[in-house]
C-alpha cells in the first residue's frame, strides 16, 4: 500500500525542494533594494496618494449600476427562452409564451419607474 503513495510523495519532496531552491537562488543571486522615501512611498498608477482613501460617488452612478443589473438579468433569462420556444409552443401551447410576457412587462414597470425618477437624465 505504501508503493501505491510512492509517486505522490516524491512529487511533494520535488515540488518543495524546487520552492526552496528559487528563493534560495534568489537570496543569493538578487541584489538587495536600498530603502529610500521613494520606494516606500505608497504607488498608485504614477499618481500621488492624496486625498480620501475612498471618495465619494453620486448616487447615479449606484443606479446606473442597479439597471444594468436589472436588464442584463433580463437578457440572461429571455436568451434561453427564445432558443427553446418553437420546441416548447409545441408542448405547452400559448403557457410559454404569456409567461414571458408577464416576465418581460414586470421589468418594463421596473424601466418605467426608472424613467419617471429622471435616472436616464445625464446632465443632472
Amino acid at each position: 500500500m505504501v508503493k501505491d503513495y510512492l509517486p505522490v510523495l516524491i512529487q511533494i519532496i520535488v515540488a518543495v525542494g524546487f520552492a526552496a531552491a528559487a528563493l534560495l537562488t534568489s537570496v543569493l543571486l538578487g541584489r538587495h533594494g536600498r530603502r529610500n522615501a521613494t520606494k516606500d512611498s505608497a504607488y498608485e498608477c504614477g499618481m500621488l496618494p492624496q486625498g480620501e482613501a475612498q471618495p465619494r460617488f453620486s448616487v447615479k452612478f449606484y443606479l446606473v449600476a442597479m439597471l444594468f443589473i436589472l436588464f442584463d438579468i433580463e437578457v440572461v433569462f429571455m436568451y434561453p427562452w427564445a432558443v427553446v420556444y418553437r420546441e416548447f409552443i409545441v408542448k405547452n401551447g400559448a403557457l410559454i409564451f404569456w409567461s414571458m410576457l408577464s416576465f418581460v412587462s414586470i421589468l418594463s414597470v421596473g424601466y418605467l419607474y426608472a424613467l419617471m425618477k429622471g435616472v436616464f437624465d445625464w446632465k443632472k
